[in-house]
């Protein structure tokens, strides 16, 4: 269950919960299913939350650190990720339906049953995306300067080669 103090700071802003966050290093942090729809967390530190099933619909997490977060069945659905860190997250089952992940770094993000409908992954960074197949990226606008593994980029030019134009 989500800790309400640590929403609270959060819906406070980025540079406020940035603060806290440094200054708490020992805490656990829990947002699991809570509503951020519409917020503005550009450049929040979102490392290591626990954001399992939270909606952030709409949201602005441009330039935010996301790295080793849980984000399982989270709804990211049209949310702006762009510069975004995502180095380890665990997207599994998430929606990020008509999601910007233009050069996103998802090093190591693992993709199981995530849907990336519709979403721009131009730039974005993806060695050692684990679970991630051709399959889902073909549902994408595009992929256009992407970096995948060679295997993987193989697979692309053979099966989706209009995504990297």
């Amino acid at each position: 269950m989500a800790n309400n103090e640590q929403l609270k700071l959060l819906k406070q802003g980025p540079e406020i919960w940035n603060q806290w966050k440094s200054e708490n290093t020992d805490k656990k942090l829990d947002l699991t299913w809570v509503s951020l729809t519409n917020s503005n967390l550009s450049g929040a530190d979102l490392s290591n939350v626990n954001l399992r099933g939270a909606f952030l619909r709409n949201a602005d997490l441009r330039g935010a650190n996301l790295s080793e977060a849980n984000l399982m069945g989270t709804n990211l659905n049209e949310a702006n990720l762009s510069d975004a860190v995502l180095i380890g997250a665990n997207l599994t089952r998430a929606n990020l339906i008509r999601v910007q992940l233009d050069s996103a770094n998802l090093t190591g993000a693992i993709f199981n049953d995530t849907d990336l409908s519709d979403s721009n992954l131009s730039n974005a960074v993806l060695w050692n995306a684990r679970n991630l197949t051709v399959k889902q990226l073909s549902k994408v606008t595009t992929l256009k300067g992407v970096l995948v593994d060679p295997e993987m980029l193989e697979q692309i030019k053979i099966e989706i080669p209009h995504l990297l134009e």
